[in-house]
């Protein structure tokens, strides 16, 4: 694995970055040494850094603000049918900001993401359950590859549309998660191989790893993954959607 320096950590991961032509949200960084500033120059050392890029079938998720998601998934792949059928569905579907009870809101969203699923060309029969606290909505289709998306790409952003409609119809606070097929369990068993293997990863090195950023359902199951290993600790940095897991050994109290 490449190792990168700098007078910082922050530079040496800079160094690595731009070396390897990534973002940070694309690598997986490791912290070898924080370095030393020294005294008159004595002792001086630099930051030492690994960096790698991130497996893209166990680790890619995607990073894009909601904006820029739509974008390029409406644009230019899609017909502008689904851009049109956004757009309507905003005016039609939009009830008064805030003010709906749960069951409204999710009906609403439940039209929403029907419409939005047909303008796809991948019409969905939208179900709405509820499984360990949150409000999972299925679509069943049969193109359920056109909703997927390469890498969970579409999917993700219908992800990311829903949780952004409900937030503006709803009185509520929910958080909502969005199925296609068998998609998110798939998913799930391919999170908990990612945090065990990172856990052992950190245990060897006695350094924190730093995970791309991933929707909040998903990094909570990596906590809950982690939670009963106690050599091993975890803890959210960064804004949504950029927010980022970090794995680091438990600090030890004497």
């Amino acid at each position: 694995m490449p190792i990168y320096e700098g007078l910082t950590v922050d530079e040496a991961i800079q160094e690595g970055l731009y070396a390897l032509g990534l973002n940070k949200d694309q690598a997986v960084i490791d912290v070898l040494d924080e370095g030393k500033k020294g005294f008159l120059g004595i002792g001086k050392k630099n930051a030492r850094v690994s960096i790698e890029r991130s497996a893209a079938d166990e680790s890619k998720i995607i990073t894009e603000s909601v904006t820029e998601i739509i974008e390029e998934i409406l644009e230019p792949e899609l017909e502008e049918s689904v851009l049109t059928a956004k757009s309507q569905a905003d005016t039609e579907e939009k009830p008064n900001a805030k003010d709906l009870s749960d069951d409204e809101a999710l009906t609403h969203l439940a039209l929403y993401l029907t419409n939005i699923s047909k303008a796809l060309n991948a019409p969905a029969l939208v179900k709405t359950a509820r499984e360990d606290g949150l409000i999972v909505f299925h679509l069943d289709t049969q193109k359920q590859g056109l909703l997927i998306g390469k890498h969970g790409k579409t999917l993700n952003a219908l992800q990311y549309l829903a949780q952004v409609y409900i937030h503006r119809i709803a009185a509520n606070k929910l958080s909502v998660v969005v199925n296609v097929g068998d998609y998110r369990e798939k998913r799930q068993a391919i999170l908990e191989r990612l945090a065990n293997r990172t856990a052992e990863k950190v245990k060897r090195t006695g350094r924190p790893v730093f995970l791309e950023p991933m929707p909040a359902f998903e990094r909570k199951q990596i906590h809950s993954a982690l939670s009963k290993d106690a050599q091993i600790q975890t803890h959210s940095e960064g804004d949504e959607p950029y927010r980022y897991l970090v794995v680091e050994p438990a600090k030890k109290n004497f």
